[in-house]
């Protein structure tokens, strides 16, 4: 089962891995976007970590949904609100257990992943987060360590996609070729999950 401290621990394995992968995401985002993924993420969840140092949720929900709270009142553009509401609503639905295992875990993430393709509009096929996101939890429920392979295979998968939402959907057929950021740092959320459950 897993409590809250692993909740903490998976959001502070994020924080780290965003921390060192900034510069990386940003570059992705150079061509594509608006060439800020990296420091607003970085940004974000450097306040979630340091949010949850000073505050102690005592249950996995409410610890995502702390963590989605700060998220959106830190982040500019479009990834404080998409990642906020994917923590927010995964928290939600989680409910108030002490204690939630990998199954409840893994339904209660895939409500987070359609919140969030509701808000953005996004399917999978768009070279969006969503991209990673449905694969990995759809292999969420065979284990952490094949949950984040299936990210990254879905990050890795945008590349020859033409964007059709974001701000890359503007550039066209010029989008095509470069990894999608957002599914990027999906991925580090989802290899973040792997890190905290040891896998």
């Amino acid at each position: 089962m897993l409590d809250a401290d692993f909740f903490r621990r998976w959001m502070t394995a994020t924080a780290a891995s965003v921390d060192r992968e900034a510069e990386h995401l940003t570059a992705l985002d150079s061509p594509i976007g608006d060439a800020d993924h990296g420091s607003n993420l970085q940004r974000g969840f450097t306040a979630v970590a340091a949010t949850l140092e000073k505050e102690a949720p005592d249950t996995p929900g409410a610890v995502l949904t702390l963590a989605g709270r700060r998220l959106i009142s830190t982040v500019g553009g479009a990834s404080g609100p998409l990642y906020g509401t994917l923590l927010r609503r995964t928290g939600k639905a989680l409910g108030d257990a002490g204690e939630v295992s990998e199954e409840q875990l893994a339904e209660a993430l895939r409500a987070g992943v359609e919140a969030v393709m509701t808000l953005g509009g996004a399917a999978p096929g768009d070279k969006t987060m969503i991209d990673t996101l449905v694969p990995a939890v759809d292999a969420l429920g065979t284990g952490f360590a094949v949950a984040r392979t299936a990210a990254e295979q879905g990050a890795l998968a945008t590349t020859p996609l033409q964007a059709r939402k974001g701000r890359a959907s503007y550039l066209g057929e010029r989008s095509i070729g470069h990894q999608d950021p957002g599914a990027t740092s999906a991925a580090l959320l989802i290899a973040a999950l792997a890190e905290a459950a040891g896998e």
